[in-house]
Order: structure tokens, then sequence, then C-alpha cells
């Protein structure tokens, strides 16, 4: 809720006129200003006001027709918003902010800006990047530098562009997954952040971009492991970038990471970082080290400097691993990653019907509860009607789609590959769980407690016997669960099958999906087989 009411104040101040841009309207309805042909008229009023503001009106929403604060109750509130998206599309315009305050006892008052045109259409060129590697090896200020077009400062400046939690900022390392996003136009001209209030600058690079990269930001520090192996499973990504400081060369954690990365099938490059901080030499010393890592995890090293962007973009894959040599402080090399993300192929399309695993869910005054994660697969509407779960008890929930956000800009429909925050009607957000599904409501999803897997033991003190139980990531999902081999045990670099059971709840799980399990060092890698068994 905000609490500067200096929009609110501007507003009530100008007051409404006739010809002018602010609208007053105390509540608006379904069934009242949608019904009996009101829907065109309130569209040309609504259309009134935007021309009559340069392409920009102001509808406040809880007060009287002479501006009285009336307040209303946040779901009458979040119904009048919804009706008027549905004014402003037939108008031609979108909903681009809501700012709300408390009325008192009688409810909410907010201010909604409209702004002429539609809301963006997601049929771009978009793809997702998940970032690895040890901490202090400059993932975020590497991305904080690509997204914003800026060289750090030598002391990881950059990486406020991404850093979400105070005690973040304040220690300089990264407990949980951070966002950023930048583009190209039509000519292939970056389209930068270059204001730290990423809510509206974000919305901008996504409104002028025709063709989007969004970053997963992970987290490299040991502790947050955890986190790390959620944002390269959990997400939709189309490539890794796992990053190697010159100045350190590859680490335990580097070659962690980069074995979730390639246990995950994902395309991945490497870029070192810091080689402004380095002689030469070292830097070739440290190209070979990462050289030798690739070659021993049975994978190709490219030198892009040596062979070249054209040969990199086509030789890219699950096998071939381009390397980069970066600094964020020169910003050299940075303008070869701008040229693979601008002419790298999408490589997460799934078609067939709408899926998406939760990853974060929160609240919004006015709108209600959100749940946020990356499309898995098909598209998805405002308006639509799905089905949220599994419950603790396996049920699913009815939901509906109230608005759909893209890093902060309203969009119309979301695709495979997007990352974006669904508002929902129907549900709390305290009822949304992190490993939850939304799927379209003529679904018939049969969530499991127990399935069976091929699985790969990459790193154990002893063996996997009857009963282990680690931390199984698959999608969104981290739970604890029990193995059960076939064979009884399971030794350090063995392949074979398990029936694994989750400990606390059903999850929704499918032939074909891949996972990571893990329990202090121990470590592996899974493919489900049969979700019957």
């Amino acid at each position: 809720m905000s609490a500067d009411r200096a929009a609110l104040d501007r507003a009530l101040e100008h007051g409404e006129e006739e010809g002018g841009s602010v609208e007053f309207k105390e509540r608006l309805t379904r069934a009242v200003h949608l019904a009996d042909g009101r829907l065109e008229s309130l569209a040309a009023q609504l259309r009134h006001r935007v021309l009559s503001g340069d392409g920009e009106a102001t509808y406040v929403v809880g007060v009287t027709d002479d501006g009285g604060i009336a307040g209303i109750d946040p779901d009458a509130f979040s119904e009048s918003m919804d009706v008027l998206s549905l004014l402003a599309e037939e108008a031609g315009a979108h909903i681009d902010d809501v700012q709300t305050w408390s009325a008192g006892d009688t409810g909410l008052v907010g201010v909604a800006t409209l702004k002429e045109g539609a809301m963006l259409d997601t049929d771009d060129d978009h793809i997702v990047v998940g970032t690895a590697g040890h901490v202090d090896h400059g993932k975020s200020t590497l991305v904080g530098s690509l997204v914003t077009g800026s060289p750090d400062d030598g002391q990881g400046g950059t990486r406020a562009f991404l850093d979400v939690q105070p005690h973040e900022v304040e220690r300089g390392l990264s407990a949980d997954l951070s966002y950023g996003v930048y583009g190209f136009d039509e000519e292939g001209e970056t389209i930068h952040m270059d204001n730290p209030d990423r809510k509206t600058d974000r919305a901008r690079v996504v409104q002028e971009a025709d063709r989007l990269v969004s970053f997963v930001d992970t987290v490299g520090h040991e502790p947050w492991l955890r986190t790390t192996i959620r944002g390269l499973v959990g997400q939709k990504l189309d490539y890794g970038l796992l990053v190697v400081a010159a100045d350190d060369g590859p680490t335990k954690t580097t070659r962690e990471h980069l074995g979730i990365l390639l246990a995950t099938e994902l395309p991945t490059m490497v870029a070192i970082t810091k080689a402004d901080t380095v002689p030469e030499e070292r830097v070739r010393e440290i190209e070979r080290e990462v050289e030798r890592l690739l070659r021993n995890a049975d994978r190709t090293p490219l030198l892009v400097a040596r062979h070249g962007v054209e040969v990199a973009i086509d030789e890219v894959s699950e096998q071939v691993v381009p390397i980069v040599e970066t600094s964020a402080v020169t910003m050299a090399g940075l303008d070869t990653l701008d040229e693979l993300f601008r002419r790298l192929p999408k490589t997460a399309r799934e078609e067939g019907d709408f899926s998406m695993y939760i990853d974060r869910t929160y609240n919004v005054t006015g709108v209600g509860a959100v749940a946020s994660g990356t499309v898995k697969s098909g598209t998805v509407e405002a308006g639509d009607e799905l089905l949220l779960g599994p419950m603790a008890d396996g049920s699913f929930r009815e939901v509906e789609v109230r608005s759909i956000e893209m890093h902060y800009h309203r969009v119309d429909e979301a695709r495979a590959g997007r990352i974006v925050g669904i508002a929902l009607k129907g549900v709390k957000e305290a009822e949304i769980e992190r490993g939850m599904a939304l799927l379209p409501r003529d679904a018939d999803p049969t969530p499991v407690r127990e399935f069976e897997a091929e699985v790969m033991v990459l790193n154990h003190p002893t063996r996997i016997g009857e009963g282990y139980e680690p931390v199984v990531h698959l999608e969104t999902v981290s739970e604890a669960a029990a193995f059960h081999p076939e064979e009884g045990r399971l030794l350090p670099g063995d392949t074979g099958t398990a029936r694994i059971r989750f400990k606390f709840r059903p999850y929704l799980v499918e032939v074909g999906q891949r996972f990571v399990f893990r329990e202090g060092s121990s470590k592996g890698v899974g493919t489900v087989t049969n979700v019957d068994p």
C-alpha cells in the first residue's frame, strides 16, 4: 500500500472536469457497468479522458463524484480494477499503474493511471538465462553491467540493480534469486535499464524491446546452494551462464554449479570475469583450467575469442560450451555477450496446454494473491479459468486470472518461457505454496506422493541405501523424499532405478521431468520414468 499520498492529493485537487483527464468513481461492478450497453459508453468516456490527457488518464476509485473519500473494501476494489481493465481494453488503452491507500474503517481508495495503447503483445523473441558460479566471482555485477550498459565501479556497484534484500546490498552477497532484464530493438540496438527504480524501468524495457533477455541470477554462497538449485531447475531456462573469476579460478562451488547446469541438459556458456584484475598470462591460465574442467565433464570448450561469435552461435549446445573473457569494469567482452544474447535461438519452447509451476507468491493490495513463475508450456490470458494445486490433500482449486505482469509491465497474455506474475481470483496468498502448479480448468491432474525414476549418483561418501532421504528439486518443488533403490543400494557413479516418495505431501509430477537431489555433500540427478509405480 502506498504511503505517499501525493498522487491521490494531486488528482483530488485537480478535480473531475468536463474535457479533463481525471475521472472519479466510487466503485465499478460487472453487474452494473458492463451490462445494458454501458460498457460501450463508459469505454467512450475513458477514451475521451485519455485523449484529453495527451495519452494518459487518471481514475480515482473509492471516492464520490465530488471527490469525497468514501473507501471500498478490497474485494470491491479488485472488481473495480477488473472492470476498469476491460473498459480500457475496449477503449484501446491499458492500466499502467495502480496505487492504493487506506481510507480508515471504510476500506481503500486508489489511483489508477491509464495510458493509450493496448497492453503489451508478448509475441516476441524472449530468452531466459540462468547464472551460476562461486560467491564473489561477479555474477550479479556482470549481469548488472549487461542490463544497464554501465561499467562497474570495481566495488560491485551494478549489483544493486539486482539484489532485492537490504542485507544483500549491505553485505554484497545475494541470498535469493533475483531478476534482471534488457533487450534489443528491431535494428539490434541495445535497450538498457538506466534507473535503479526497477519497477518502472523494467516495464519500459519490456515495452520497447523487440527481443528480451531475462536473467535469473542465482546464489553463489555455499549455504544457499539449495536456492541456486531452485533457480536452475525450477525456471524454464534457455541457457546457463557460469562465471569463473580470473583472480580465483574454478572452485568446488564452480564444479558443483557446472554439474547442475549440465545435469539439467541446459546449453551453457562460461564467462571468465574480472579479467582486468590480473595479468594476461593469468587469464590464459584460467582459460586452460576451464577447458580442462569442461573436458573432464565430457564437454567441448569453445574459446569465442579464437573461433568467433558466429561459430559460438552455431555450436553452443548441451555438448559445446563457449568461453568468453569479460570485465564489468572495463566492459571488455560484454559486447560479445550482447551479440550472443541478441542472436541465440530460443530453446525452451513447449507446446501444448498451459502449465506453470509456482516459484514465489505475494499479495498486492487491491489486486490480491499473485503467483509468480516461468510459464512451462502453452499460453495464458487474463480472464482464463485455471486449476491451482495440488493442495496438501491432493485437491485442486478453481481460480481465475485477474491480470498478468511481466517485469512489472501488464501484458494481455503470457507464453512458454516467460517469467510472469499472475494475479489470481478465488484464492488467498497464504493458501498458495511454492511447488504448486497452475493448469487449465479442464485438465485432469493426478498428483502423486510416489514415483519411479532413473537416477545417477554424482557424489556420496558411502552408498545410497533403502530409505535414504535427500531433498528433491523438481521444477519448483523442493521437498524431502525417501529413496528406495531397485537393487537395494546405489554407489557413487552408479545409475539405476529407484522408487521415490515425498515425505510430506503430493505434487504434480510428469514422466520425463528431470530433477536434482541433494543431502549434505551428497548429490545426484534423475529423470522421472513412472508416476504410477
